[in-house]
């Protein structure tokens, strides 16, 4: 019953703060601040709702962060909530255009500065880089992007895809990679605490002087960072 209940709450905050937060972007429309502002007012109430203690190690470093690309292991539909309070200022998201049509959320998203592309369109693939790398260079935003393309369900990190990566080195900025603990189907919704998720922030990784050649040897050190410190996260973290 308290689980049925708890996701109800998670739904109906969703919608609300879809809602109130299109009506404030109004005054400020595409800030790149907004995304931060709302996702960690997301992180704030969700995991109230639903019972989440949260452990966040390591934004402190992202205080004075210049533009870049920053990239996180995903998990579930819940990231929204998990992963809210470890965004750094003017850092927006890149998403698909179909979140456009998810009522409230959608016009929310867009109204916050994040990027759209058609990603069932692969003959655009470069204007798609083009538009994130100017964001970086000419927008002096950071770009959060989860470089598995799909959820892992918290099983196991996913193969890397090579866009984010390229993106970096086009721009000349550094990486920031966030890991987050295996949560998904972990968490038990009808306990009143439903489990603990630990989100470490990492030192940023220099892209300078890298060539497209190197998005492979990036892209592999990066995996290999984040997955050490998953599992190390996931030691630490008490199961329900």
């Amino acid at each position: 019953m308290l689980s049925f209940i708890r996701i109800l709450l998670a739904l109906f905050y969703f919608v609300a703060v879809a809602v109130v937060g299109c009506f404030l972007s109004l005054f400020r429309p595409f800030d790149p601040d907004n995304t931060r502002i709302f996702a960690r007012i997301y992180s704030w109430g969700g995991t109230r709702i639903l019972g989440i203690k949260l452990n966040i190690k390591g934004v402190e470093g992202t205080v004075d962060m210049p533009p870049s690309v920053v990239i996180a292991n995903h998990q579930d539909n819940l990231d929204l909530y998990i992963c809210g309070g470890a965004i750094p200022k003017r850092t927006v998201s890149v998403g698909k255009k179909s979140l456009l049509y998810i009522p409230g959320f959608g016009l929310l998203y867009w109204l916050a500065g994040n990027v759209l592309i058609d990603r069932g369109n692969s003959k655009n693939s470069k204007a798609k880089l083009n538009v994130t790398t100017e964001a970086l260079t000419k927008g002096n935003r950071s770009i959060w992007v989860f470089p598995e393309g799909t959820r892992n369900q918290g099983k196991n990190m996913l193969p890397f895809k090579k866009g984010a990566f390229r993106m970096a080195i086009e721009a000349g900025v550094p990486i920031v990679p966030i890991c987050v603990s295996s949560y998904s189907g972990r968490l038990k919704f009808n306990k009143l605490v439903s489990g603990t998720v630990n989100i470490q922030v990492l030192d940023p990784i220099n892209t300078n002087g890298m060539t497209v050649k190197d998005t492979d040897r990036l892209m592999d050190e990066c995996w290999n960072k984040m997955k050490q410190t998953i599992d190390r996260l996931d030691e630490e973290t008490p199961l329900v």
